[in-house]
């Protein structure tokens, strides 16, 4: 049973539900690049308006730093909205205060409005109550279907839901139901495939992760450090020197918890990190002075994709080397392929998260083909970190 309610709970026909979505979404000259949050929110927004809520829509966009500013206006994002649903969609100058009022009044039940940006107002990165209680003044229900924004206490992501019966959207509730599946309680054998350039902006999520996972893959820039930290020079690879004694920690803790570390075992190397530069395939012992790592070597993807055949859950986050310079995101490439193949012949549960996967996954064209893919960024390292989300703890606290 879920701890928190979510959109089955709720009696919504004729009530005004404000509902946190996440439209901070890539604008280029007024007009949306990239609709893929606004698509994920639909769900939630067409079932609230069918069974005839009045839906109001609140979101951040970019750091206007609580004043109002044009250029972040939410009012292109609409525009977007409306098209996608096929039907009006109306817009409120601000998100409180006489302007949303008066946006909100003129509403029928199904009707659907955007709310102005939150961060036109201080209150809202302050999480500050008495914003928050503005923002509520509007609503009778509060829906959050924004998990990518559930890792913030802001005032419209958890002060608000303690001021009004609260639920989770669809995408939330999905987003959610995926991240327990794959973390908290997975099917076993539990891999965790983890890259990326530096130990140190995820020493968390691998400290949390060896305590969880049966196998953990290291690779991108981040292995190099662990090779380095097991006596192997890396040549003139990335390379954290200092963290080595990090890396010993998360590797002798692996061993404590019976976690199995994959560490490279054969790399590809170059003199010079650009596209089609000479590369050659060397043992991860024998890599040269001048030698720069940068992708990893076949022996060792054969060894992840065994892995992945033999495991029943997939975690991943970051990409195996330089994946954005061909022919450096073969590793990457190739292993993302396996394992989507095996979601779809041996039922393996593929989660993955973070934006340099999810431009790595589009890249090997198998986005589509995990489990589950996470646009969350922030909140979802923070959620493979084992840390509370206030976001998310305020919708159980609300469900009491």
């Amino acid at each position: 049973m879920a701890s928190y309610r979510t959109l089955d709970d709720l009696e919504v026909a004729g009530k005004r539900i404000l509902v946190r979505v996440d439209f901070n979404v890539p604008m280029k000259d007024g007009e949306v690049t990239d609709a893929t949050r606004i698509e994920r929110a639909l769900p939630t927004i067409q079932e609230l308006s069918k069974k005839g809520a009045k839906v109001l829509l609140l979101s951040h966009f970019g750091r206007p730093k609580g004043t109002a500013d044009p250029e972040m206006s939410l009012k292109p994002v609409a525009k977007a909205l409306e098209k996608l649903l096929g039907g009006k969609v109306e817009f409120a100058e601000d998100c409180i205060g006489d302007l949303a009022k008066k946006t909100v009044k003129n509403m029928l039940d199904g009707d659907v409005a955007v709310l102005e940006n939150t961060r036109f107002h201080a209150g809202e990165e302050a999480n500050d109550q008495a914003f928050a209680k503005a923002l509520a003044e509007n609503g009778d229900v509060y829906v959050n279907d924004a998990f990518s924004a559930a890792h913030r206490a802001h005032a419209s992501t958890e002060a608000i839901a303690r001021l009004l019966p609260s639920a989770a959207g669809r995408a939330m509730e999905r987003e959610l139901d995926y991240l327990k599946a794959a973390l908290s309680e997975p099917v076993r054998p539990m891999m965790a495939i983890v890259g990326g350039a530096k130990v140190s902006t995820k020493i968390e999520l691998l400290l949390n992760l060896v305590g969880k996972a049966n196998i953990l893959v290291v690779g991108g820039g981040m292995a190099n450090t662990f090779l380095f930290a097991t006596g192997t020079s890396v040549g003139k690879s990335l390379c954290e020197p200092d963290l080595a004694d990090t890396a010993r920690e998360i590797i002798a803790q692996a061993k404590t918890s019976g976690c199995e570390i994959i560490l490279p075992t054969d790399v590809v190397v170059a003199k010079e990190f650009k596209e089609g530069a000479d590369r050659e395939v060397v043992a991860a012992d024998a890599v040269k002075a001048d030698d720069m790592i940068l992708d990893l070597g076949p022996e060792t993807v054969d060894t992840i994709a065994e892995k992945i055949e033999g495991a029943k859950t997939v975690v991943w986050n970051g990409p195996l080397g330089a994946f954005e310079i061909k022919p450096f995101d073969t590793a990457t490439v190739e292993a993302a392929r396996f394992a989507a193949k095996q979601v779809q012949d041996a039922g393996l549960v593929a989660v993955a998260g973070g934006g340099d996967t999810v431009a790595a996954l589009a890249a090997a064209s198998v986005e589509n083909d995990f489990t589950y893919v996470s646009t969350a960024g922030g909140a979802f390292l923070e959620w493979l970190e084992g840390k509370t989300l206030p976001g998310v703890a305020a919708l159980e606290a609300s469900a009491g």
